[in-house]
Formats: C-alpha cells, structure tokens, sequence
C-alpha cells in the first residue's frame, strides 16, 4: 500500500491540532479572567540569573507590584522571569506564569501561584495582552524584542487598549530608543508612536505611574 502523500498527513494533524489549540486558549481565558487583582505582563531575559543586576531588578519590581496591589504576568522561566515571580510570590502576590515548551531554556520556576503550561507561542501572546493592565519590558533579547515590537503595533494599530507600556533601565535601553528616534527622523515612525514608550529607571517609578493612569 503506498504511502499517504505528506501533504495530506500534514492536514489531518492541523485538524487535530485546532482542538490542542482551542484547549490553550479556554484554560488562559479561565485561569486569567478569575484573577481579581490588576495583571501587569513582564517581559526580560531567561539568561540572566542570580547574582546579575537585571534580575534584581526583576525580584524588586515583582515584590513592589505587588505590594500595591498588582499580580504579574511572566513567561514562567528563568532569569528575570523567575525573579518577578519570585518577587511577587515572596510578597504575598499573585504570580502567574505563561511557561511554554521548548527544547532549550525554558524550565517553569517554583515562584508561580498561577501556572499554565504552554506549545504555542501565539496562544501564550495572546494571553500576555488579553489581561494586561500595563506591560513592562526589563533586559532581554530576541524573545523580549519581540514581545515588545508586537504590543507596541497592537497600541498603535489599535487593536488593543492603549495600556502603558514601560521600558526599565534606560541605560539599557538607550540605544534601541535612539535607534526609534532615527526611525522616526526618517519618516517610519511618527513622534505619536515614540510616545507609546516610557523609559523608567525603577521598580518603583513604574508603580508611582501606574498610580498616576488607575
């Protein structure tokens, strides 16, 4: 008997894999919308570990959220992830983690009080935004690059809610902002779309602004 030709056995497994998919998206929306308190999506490098600056700056902005009243929202790995989960499990509050499978790097931290285990990246950004009330983007790489390029053209294309969105350490994030600014002197970017940045140098400085937009 010859065998099925491949492109026949690929849609039959897209098939089943829209009942994997449609099982993600139902668990995020029900483990998400029953968190009372406001969720602030945090994003930051898996290769930063103990002992680097960016994940005490991590752990201090996941204990300050939520001791005013916030929970988190992270990937669920390592580095700066595991720091604000750390942070905000350390301090009484809500600690969710988007973890995902990979083959590579991504191993779930202890520090979450909600876990979800994740194989889609998409499924897993769409719940990063659906229930953010702000997005904070600490030091980080390709993953956090991403992350932070989608919801900003989701602000600007309005498809979602224009929530804050705030890059912490401007030293770090010195050269990514004068390269926006270069952008917008070119004509890509207009000074509107600059605005949807603020860089911030604290933990604290983030949650005295988003006292200031409650």
């Amino acid at each position: 008997m010859a065998k099925k030709p491949l492109i026949d056995q690929l849609h039959h497994e897209d098939a089943w894999r829209l009942f994997r998919i449609l099982a993600e998206f139902v668990e995020g929306f029900e483990t998400l919308s029953e968190i009372e308190v406001p969720l602030v999506s945090v994003f930051g490098s898996a290769r930063f570990g103990e002992g680097h600056p960016a994940y005490a700056l991590g752990y201090q902005l996941g204990r300050v959220l939520a001791e005013a009243g916030f929970g988190v929202v992270t990937g669920g790995g390592g580095g700066v992830m595991e720091a604000v989960n750390r942070g905000a499990f350390e301090a009484g509050g809500v600690s969710v983690g988007l973890n995902i499978e990979l083959p590579h790097e991504q191993k779930p931290n202890p520090y979450q009080t909600h876990a979800l285990s994740l194989r889609y990246f998409f499924v897993r950004k769409v719940l990063f935004v659906r229930y953010a009330h702000a997005f904070v983007f600490l030091p980080g790489g390709f993953g956090t690059l991403d992350e932070l390029s989608e919801v900003l053209v989701l602000i600007q294309t309005e498809k979602v809610h224009p929530f804050p969105v705030f890059v912490l350490d401007r030293g770090y994030w010195h050269g990514l902002l004068g390269w926006l600014r270069f952008l917008q002197e070119q004509g890509a970017l207009d000074p509107k779309d600059l605005a949807l940045i603020t860089p911030l140098d604290s933990p604290q400085d983030v949650v005295r602004a988003l006292k200031g937009v409650s």
